[in-house]
């Protein structure tokens, strides 16, 4: 838990940014009748019948000192699913940084195995050594700034039914594209002082002889 909580403390540095993630699974729901268009000062009318249609995983990645986020909808979350997308985040969003600080809960996936799984050795180690992984301690997934985002997103874009990954993909898209715009951050301010007073309880209990 400190160890993330110092993370946060970092000052802002564009060379070596903390980035969070997190995944997040998706229910995706197809409508079973044709939709009745809205009629001007009438209520739309949505059917209560629907259909599953498959799930798909969200992830999501935010620099939160710097406003930034992005959603990339995936049909799994296997650890090449993984790979593939730290790949594109340290090669494509952040290729002109020196080393990337993430910081994620502990998958099983969340690891630079993953990344062996996934490429060539060289490519592997190339990715590796841009990356610093800080994991969220077991049952404090709530450090991970990324939750935040992730709660936010699923207020303001999965409210509503989502027929397919296609859809999926394209909603999420604009989500991060219009909060990116106007610069919404998160302003941590829970700190590791804060965490020896209100979660005293959960430290090891010394002793003195």
């Amino acid at each position: 838990m400190e160890d993330v909580l110092e993370i946060y403390k970092k000052p802002y540095n564009p060379a070596v940014p903390v980035v969070c993630m997190d995944e997040q699974p998706t229910q995706l729901i197809k409508e079973t009748r044709k939709e009745i268009m809205v009629e001007p000062g009438k209520l739309q009318r949505v059917d209560y019948e629907y259909e599953r249609n498959g799930t798909a995983v969200n992830f999501m990645f935010t620099e939160p000192l710097a406003g930034w986020r992005k959603v990339n909808v995936r049909q799994h979350k296997t650890a090449v699913d993984w790979a593939y997308e730290i790949r594109d985040l340290l090669n494509e969003d952040y290729a002109e940084a020196e080393k990337v600080i993430l910081v994620c809960d502990n998958l099983n996936t969340h690891n630079i195995a993953s990344f062996y799984e996934a490429f060539e050795p060289k490519q592997a180690r190339q990715l590796v050594e841009r990356l610093e992984i800080h994991y969220t301690p077991k049952h404090g997934s709530w450090l991970n700034v990324a939750e935040i985002e992730l709660s936010v997103f699923t207020k303001q874009c999965l409210d509503r039914r989502i027929a397919d990954i296609e859809m999926l993909q394209k909603e999420a898209k604009a989500w991060y594209c219009q909060r990116n715009a106007k610069q919404k951050s998160v302003d941590w301010q829970f700190t590791t002082q804060d965490a020896r007073i209100k979660l005293k309880r959960l430290y090891p209990q010394i002793k003195m002889s």
